[in-house]
């Protein structure tokens, strides 16, 4: 009968003589196989090793997650698990909308999915994009027998990319018939999720063979950000009305145009405000004297103007973003063995998915400095003043006044961006015996993944500019075309953005674009290793085991832009040049483990290493040695002391290397606007900043930087070189023989990454911060993305803003630091005719520092403890099982975090202390969580259950949200969310 096995509950650590959950493991003989099977097999493959060995013990710590666990939760994608553990922080997920590319990534350690290495059966899976990462929908989680998570660098037993360490991912074999679906929904109605599942698989040829086939279907629905009421309004920080915290956490401004800084002083209270873009459906333009313009907003019913007020004008973005990304997937594959001849056998894996998956945005923010016609029937005679205060156009005279304009293409519709994601993968590969204690294993493997990226919503930035530039017909004084005649010739009409629904429908068809953008990434991976033991040492301990091999691999990427951006004529969705490159690189590698004693004097010692060299074709690569070494110590029965020192490598990936420049809008901070700490607004900031091109007038205010995301430009450098780190791990297992069934281990790992590859200078945020509060040198390197590239009339950079786009490569630049200790605990006995089994996994957190600029160590971001970085975490799960029926309850805790600010707000490369903070903390946040089981009979098992059962919001956190208010990969945006789940087996 199949059985929500007691053991089998959350996760594993594999320790001296014992597994802490009953997960499968990869195997030699099968791809996996049961617990049961596991502990019959005499050879056995352990994550982070390739040397087979008769018992399930690890130098270093290894995290397994059982297949029950994916019942338990009613996951359809596998990040719904993994995320939730407390040593997976979650990277891009189903609510990662912007930013967001329809990918699910891992991200171990908080070190990023680039610093991730993800395995299939052991083996090397298919990556999606230039950045090389894998994405987690192409792995099929109903047929996963368990997952592995190995702590610490991998690089010496699997190369590059295994920083923060290795997740893998085993499937299991099939015999029979399996059909199941689960099917989930909240208690308000939505965010249905369901899937579909069939296997089947059998053995042939008298057992000489077996092969499994497989099919999924999954449908995920959207969910939109109006859904919820903590993210139904963007929210900011500000200066509120004392006690006037309402819907979503809002308070009512006080009043408008009252800083932060000044908010206390002033009677007001800090809090969150109505926040929203400055660029509206209803057109602003700027006027007034070069230097010291205001900010106009046109009358809804157009002609007339007045001053834009902030926030009361700003545009609501939220309703339009997806809050759930909706995803529709199907796959299918196959994988088997055949042993054509005694003690050899030939296996492959074949796999095809097909992933589409959605993200959506506010339609398009359009910031154009364009000249328009003072006399256009469009304006009133008091906007006709406003406008003749601007310098009159050099080419087209007087009538034509330059200004920068900002419209929000309502009638368009929203932006919405489509992944068409078809990615499939082959191997083959032979192993077997040479002799009796000897094996061998090799293999070549190919996968190809194409992307295809339909968006909609885009315009052409120069038809814009084309649309706004008009003069009479000939002959007529209230008649208006396009003054350009190539223009007209395209089809240009004039565009009345001057007002709210005034714009001609035949001029919104002349503006809008549909692009299309294609990525393939492909693959081509060969590893022949040799692997088995030679002798013992005559201590009574095992043998000497070994394993040494070659690896060759070939990665390489292509992105082709749609034409409207690569060309940088596009106003929407990012513009971006073609990026197209790769590399291979060789590698020989080597891995011994030398048991020492076993029931000696001692009850065990053993010790092992392995090295890997690798030899890139990337000129300032060049060979590489990743190496590690590690012993056991077990000086009596029931405790087992565990460490570990690796040395593991980061190659650049091909996003890095070739990169075309592409647009973004990060999040930063420009030290000449109002946005920074009142307390560096100086007068040598203000000085330097009106010598970098700010106005005087505008220095310090909000028309520097009107928005809290600025555009740039970013792009790869092939002289980047490869990230280094170095872990340490020590660690020590207990199972006390006066308690049976209990099982703990407690494991300390310390990780240091150097020449961490980033933006130069750290990204934008850092390079504004070192450019103007410390270098203050237009001259020095550190500036030079900022030269020139500012707004004559506000100061503002970007060309949205009407300036020019700061330009940053990538480089290796920074260091990142981490420590912390993992604990679990597993325990289970028999209680009221049934068992009663507890697992408990958590992580205190030492540190996490990030440097982004690792020539300016004073500047280093203390990270641990901050939203979406708890100290502490852990997860909780208690089970009980009486015959047919199971029931369990899981507890998640988030321990208590704060606002990234306050220890980070620099001047200069001072840390100073940042008290005008709406949020500075929050306290831990709990999740509860209900599942049941039911056995029918031995071919039908039914599961149920319910997450996040007391139905907790997340918190908002205004201006540190990554979107929707708060961090909705890392929280439960949903609520309370019901599942059921059934599965058949003939």
């Amino acid at each position: 009968m199949q059985r929500f096995h007691k053991a089998s509950l959350l996760a594993g650590t594999i320790m001296a003589g014992a597994v802490f959950a009953t997960p499968a493991y990869a195997q030699t003989e099968t791809v996996s196989g049961s617990a049961e099977e596991t502990t019959e097999t005499t050879s056995i493959l352990v994550t982070g090793s390739r040397i087979q060995r008769s018992d399930l013990n690890s130098t270093s710590p290894v995290t397994v997650v059982s297949s029950e666990e994916f019942r338990l939760t009613g996951a359809v994608n596998v990040e719904q698990v993994l995320n939730t553990l407390p040593q997976v922080l979650p990277g891009v997920t189903g609510f990662s909308n912007n930013p967001g590319n329809g990918a699910v990534t891992l991200n171990m350690r908080n070190l990023g999915a680039t610093r991730t290495l993800v395995l299939v059966n052991g083996r090397r899976w298919m990556f999606y994009d230039t950045n090389q990462i894998v994405d987690l929908n192409t792995i099929p989680q109903f047929l996963l027998g368990g997952v592995e998570l190995s702590t610490g660098g991998g690089s010496a037993v699997y190369g590059s990319d295994a920083i923060a360490g290795v997740v893998n991912f085993n499937l299991r074999d099939i015999e029979g018939l399996e059909v199941g679906g689960s099917y989930s929904l909240t208690g308000r109605g939505d965010a249905a999720r369901y899937q579909f599942n069939a296997a089947i698989g059998s053995a042939f040829d008298d057992g000489r063979g077996a092969v499994t086939m497989f099919a999924n279907y999954t449908r995920r629905d959207p969910v939109f950000q109006d859904a919820r009421v903590f993210s139904e309004r963007a929210a900011g920080d500000g200066c509120i009305v004392p006690g006037s915290t309402g819907r979503g956490d809002i308070g009512t401004p006080f009043p408008s145009g009252i800083a932060v800084g000044t908010c206390i002083a002033r009677g007001g209270e800090l809090g969150f405000v109505p926040q929203g873009s400055a660029t509206t459906p209803t057109g602003t333009f700027n006027a007034g004297p070069t230097g010291a313009q205001s900010t106009y907003i046109f009358n809804p019913t157009g002609g007339g103007s007045r001053l834009f007020q902030d926030p009361g004008d700003l545009f609501n973005f939220a309703p339009d973003n997806y809050l759930q990304l909706p995803q529709e997937r199907y796959l299918i594959g196959a994988y088997g063995h055949y042993e054509f001849t005694d003690g050899i056998e030939a296996y492959s894996e074949l796999s095809f998915v097909r992933n589409d998956v959605a993200t959506e945005l506010a339609p398009t923010p359009a910031g154009v400095s364009a000249p328009l016609f003072v006399n256009s029937p469009f304006f009133n005679d008091q906007t006709r003043a406003l406008l003749n205060q601007n310098p009159a156009d050099a080419t087209r005279g007087a009538l034509y006044r330059n200004t920068q304009v900002n419209f929000r293409f309502q009638d368009i519709g929203s932006r919405n961006s489509d992944f068409n994601r078809e990615a499939f993968r082959v191997l083959g590969g032979v192993r077997g015996g040479i002799t009796d204690n000897i094996n061998f294993d090799a293999y070549y493997s190919y996968s190809r993944t194409t992307n295809t990226n339909i968006q909609q919503g885009n315009i052409a930035r120069s038809r814009f500019i084309n649309a706004l530039t008009t003069e009479f017909v000939p002959g007529s004084t209230t008649q208006l075309r396009c003054a350009d005649a190539a223009a007209r010739a395209a089809g240009c009409v004039p565009l009345n953005i001057f007002g709210t629904g005034l714009a001609d429908p035949a001029a919104l068809r002349y503006l809008a674009i549909q692009a299309t953008n294609i990525t393939t990434s492909d693959m081509k991976n060969a590893v022949a290793s040799v692997s088995g033991t030679l002798f013992n040492l005559g201590t009574g301990a095992d043998d000497i085991g070994f394993a040494f091999g070659g690896e060759y691999r070939a990665v390489s990427s292509e992105f082709i832009p749609d034409t409207f951006l690569s060309s940088g004529d596009v106003l929407g969705f990012n513009a971006g040049l073609p990026t197209s490159g790769g590399y291979n690189v060789k590698e020989v590698f080597g891995e011994v483990r030398v048991p020492v004693i076993e029931d000696g004097f001692v009850n065990a010692l053993e010790f092992t290493g392995a090295f890997r060299y690798s030899d890139y074709s990337l000129q300032r690569v060049g060979g590489t040695w990743t190496y590690n070494v590690g012993g056991e110590f077990s000086p009596v029965e029931g405790i087992r002391f565990r460490g570990m020192y690796s040395r593991a490598v980061r190659a650049p990936n091909v996003q890095d290397l070739f990169g075309g420049a592409s647009t973004g809008f990060p999040g930063a901070t420009d030290p000449c606007s109002d946005r920074g700490p009142v307390a560096e607004r100086t007068a040598a900031l203000r000085a330097f900043c009106i010598q970098s091109g700010v106005p005087d007038a505008a220095v310090f205010t909000r028309a520097v930087q009107p928005n809290a995301q600025i555009q740039a430009d970013f792009g790869g450098n092939p002289d980047v070189g490869e990230e280094t780190s170095d872990t340490y791990t020590a660690g020590v297992v207990i199972q006390p023989g006066f308690i049976p069934r209990l099982n703990i281990a407690i494991d300390y790992f310390n990780i240091k990454v150097e020449d961490t590859i980033n933006t130069r200078l750290g990204g934008l945020g850092s390079a504004l911060s070192l450019c103007f509060n410390t270098v203050r040198n237009l001259q020095d390197p550190a500036c030079s993305a900022f030269v020139g590239k500012r707004n004559t009339g506000t100061g503002a950079l970007g060309l949205n803003s009407g300036g020019l786009n700061p330009s940053l490569v990538q480089d290796n630049v920074g260091r990142l630091a981490t420590a912390g200790i993992d604990l679990q605990i597993d325990y289970s006995l028999p209680l009221f005719n049934g068992d009663l089994s507890v697992m408990f996994l958590a992580t205190w957190l030492d540190e996490f520092r990030n440097t982004p600029v690792a020539l300016l160590p004073l500047r280093e971001n203390i990270v641990e403890g901050t939203y979406g970085l708890p100290d502490y975490r852990h997860n909780m799960r208690v089970t009980y099982e009486q015959g047919p029926l199971t029931a369990s309850v899981r507890w998640r805790y988030e321990g208590a975090t704060e606002d990234f600010r306050v220890q980070n707000t620099f001047s200069g490369n001072d840390r100073i202390p940042n008290n005008a903070l709406p949020l500075r903390s929050i306290p831990a946040w709990n999740y509860f969580d209900l599942a049941l089981g039911l056995d029918v009979d031995e071919r039908m098992t039914i599961n149920a259950g319910v997450n996040n059962l007391l139905d907790k919001a997340p918190p908002v956190l205004g201006a540190q949200a990554e979107q929707g208010n708060t961090l909705p990969s890392f929280f439960d945006v949903l609520g309370r969310d019901f599942f059921v789940g059934v599965n058949f087996r003939f």
